[in-house]
C-alpha cells in the first residue's frame, strides 16, 4: 500500500492498463477493446465469467493483435472483489501505472484532442470521471445513437421502482474512477468509488461525493443494447437470485427479474427505454439529452 510513495512515475514511459469483467458480451467487446487500444491503452486484463455466446472466442482472436490477459472466473458474481483482483493483476503482471476498471458497455472518451494515455501523463491516485447513459433509438443498433443524457431526471427512488412509465436510462448514474494501483486500498461496487492511500485526507474531509471530477475524460455507457442482450442479462440475474446464496443485487434488477417471471419484461419495461423520433425532439427541447456524434466516430475508429 505504501508503495505509492516509492513508486517512480515516468510521464514519457508509463503503462495504462484496462480491466474488464465480461459475461456474454459478444456484441460489444471487440468494439470496446479496439476503441480503447486506439486511444492509448497498452494492455487489457479481462475476466470471463463463464460466457457462452462466443465472447471467449473473440478474446482469443484479439490476443493476436493486442496484449490481453484472460482470467477465468466460474464463481458466483462478486464485482467489487473481482475488480480489485484485476487491478492487482494489472499492477503486478502488466506493470500498470494507471488502471481503468471498465465494463464492456462503457467507452472512455477524451474531451480534448489527446488520447487517454496522453491525458494521464502524470502521477496521481484516484480520478473521478463523469459518466453518461446513451439512448437506445427505435430500430437502430446501439452504436448508431449519438444522444446521451446530459441532464438526468431526478425521479424519487420509490417512483423509479414502482412506475412503469419511467425510463431508467434518463436517471442519474454514478461516476467511475481511474486508479493508480500503487497505494490502492479498495474499490467500491462497480468501480464507482475508490479509497487510496493518497486520497484518505480528502475522503475524511469531504467524503467520496465531494472529490473533484477529472474533466478531460468522459464515460459513455450503453446500458441497453438490444432486447436480446437485455433479456440474457436478466436471465443471469434470475439464476443468481434463485441460488441459495445471499446475493447483493440492486432493487432495479430484482424488479426486472420479477417482470421477466411474469412475462412482462419486454412490453412493460423495454418499450420505456427505446426512444422514437418524437421522444428525441422533446428531450432535446428540454435540454435533457445532447447530440454528440464524436462518440460514434471514436467507436468506429474514426478521428472525430
Amino acid at each position: 500500500m505504501l508503495d505509492y510513495f516509492s513508486h517512480k512515475f515516468n510521464s514519457n514511459n508509463f503503462r495504462l492498463v484496462m480491466t474488464i469483467l465480461v459475461k456474454d458480451e459478444a456484441d460489444i467487446i471487440e468494439a470496446n477493446i479496439r476503441t480503447h487500444a486506439s486511444l492509448g491503452v497498452d494492455a487489457f486484463v479481462i475476466m470471463d465469467n463463464s460466457s457462452t455466446d462466443g465472447t471467449r472466442d473473440i478474446l482469443i482472436r484479439l490476443q493476436k493483435e493486442f496484449e490481453i490477459v484472460i482470467i477465468d472466473e466460474v464463481g458466483e458474481y462478486n464485482q467489487a472483489k473481482w475488480m480489485k483482483s484485476l487491478a492487482k493483476i494489472a499492477k503486478k503482471r502488466l506493470k500498470a501505472d494507471w488502471v481503468i476498471n471498465n465494463d464492456a458497455d462503457e467507452f472512455w472518451i477524451p474531451k480534448n484532442k489527446l488520447t487517454l494515455k496522453e491525458n494521464l501523463a502524470f502521477k496521481g491516485s484516484v480520478l473521478t470521471i463523469q459518466r453518461y447513459n446513451m439512448l437506445l433509438l427505435d430500430k437502430k443498433e446501439f452504436f448508431q445513437s449519438p444522444y446521451y443524457v446530459k441532464n438526468p431526471i431526478f425521479y424519487s427512488k420509490e417512483n423509479q421502482l414502482n412506475s412503469r412509465k419511467i425510463s431508467i436510462t434518463l436517471t442519474k448514474i454514478a461516476p467511475k474512477t481511474i486508479i493508480n494501483p500503487h497505494g490502492l486500498i479498495y474499490l467500491r461496487g462497480g468501480n464507482h468509488k475508490a479509497l487510496h492511500i493518497a486520497n484518505i485526507r480528502d475522503y475524511l474531509r469531504s467524503g467520496y461525493d465531494k472529490i473533484k471530477r477529472f474533466k478531460d475524460i468522459e464515460v459513455f455507457h450503453y446500458p441497453i443494447r438490444s432486447y436480446a442482450q437485455f433479456e440474457k442479462n436478466i436471465k443471469n440475474r434470475k439464476r443468481l437470485l434463485e441460488s441459495k446464496k445471499r446475493i447483493n443485487m440492486g432493487p432495479h434488477y430484482r424488479r426486472w427479474v420479477e417482470l421477466y417471471n411474469k412475462g412482462e419484461l419486454e412490453d412493460e419495461f423495454y418499450r420505456s427505454i427505446v426512444f422514437k423520433e418524437d421522444d428525441i425532439k422533446t428531450l432535446l427541447k428540454y435540454d435533457i439529452i445532447e447530440y454528440n456524434k464524436k462518440i460514434n466516430l471514436k467507436i468506429r475508429g474514426i478521428d472525430g
